[in-house]
């Protein structure tokens, strides 16, 4: 069965490096399955074929600083 992926996996799988996302994998049908339940891959009926595939872009979040205490010495 054939499925799209969407994310693009390091590793191999059968000696073989996973495709990049938007391309089409071969795989039997159980492990199709549980690569689309899982977000990993779409059926490639259910992909729009004039649409790229999306990028995502992460952001880091702003750095929190720190402040002076404005509590009081305390005097001994």
């Amino acid at each position: 069965m054939q499925v799209r992926m969407k994310v693009t996996m390091s590793g191999t799988r059968n000696g073989q490096d996973w495709p990049p996302r938007g391309e089409l994998v071969d795989l039997p049908e159980a492990e199709a399955d549980d690569m689309v339940r899982a977000g990993l891959a779409e059926m490639p009926d259910e992909a729009d074929e004039s649409e790229a595939p999306q990028v995502e872009e992460a952001t880091a979040p702003k750095a929190e600083t720190s402040t002076p205490s404005r509590r009081k010495p305390q005097s001994k």
